[in-house]
């Protein structure tokens, strides 16, 4: 049986392919794109896909159960103005919690981090459900996004075949 933190690992690989999917088919010059004046940009949406790999998920695997005990300066910075530049990121990210992963002991997942547990609330949180919470939230975000390229461009497959990339 795969530990938790092999599952986690194996599962994240494959959101990152389907991200950077996404993000290379998102056409740069619509990265001010927005569907209607009170929506976020596409970069504005897209941002949180490489700041929740950053400040969370690699944090919370660097710091380990120190993580979120005390408050962290600022919020994120603003995102760039191309989606390209977000792509770059979330693979720079990638690379880095693939490689943070890699080096950790399965034993590092039973620590427990602060994080929130309800509407500004912080609590314990394993750290295995703590990266599987990011995670989702990331193929959250993600999904905004694919939103935004339906309607400037073409989406390609995420979890099964799409109009631009049919599986026959």
């Amino acid at each position: 049986m795969k530990s938790h933190r092999q599952q986690f690992l194996n599962a994240f690989e494959q959101e990152m392919d389907r991200t950077a999917r996404v993000l290379q088919a998102y056409p740069d010059d619509q990265s001010g794109f927005r569907p209607q004046e009170l929506c976020r940009t596409a970069r504005e949406v897209a941002w949180p896909l490489a700041t929740g790999l950053d400040r969370l998920i690699l944090k919370g695997l660097e710091q380990g159960a120190s993580f979120g005990r005390t408050p962290a300066p600022g919020g994120p910075p603003p995102p760039p103005e191309r989606v390209s530049q977000i792509a770059a990121a979330v693979a720079q990210a990638r690379e880095k919690i693939v490689a943070q992963l890699a080096q950790m002991d399965d034993s590092d997942m039973d620590v427990s981090v602060q994080f929130f547990v309800a509407p500004k609330t912080m609590g314990d949180v394993p750290m295995t459900d703590f990266l599987w919470s990011v995670l989702f939230d990331h193929i959250h975000h993600r999904g905004q996004l694919s939103i935004y390229l339906k309607i400037v461009g073409t989406v390609p497959s995420i979890y099964g075949p799409s109009a631009a990339q049919p599986w026959r």
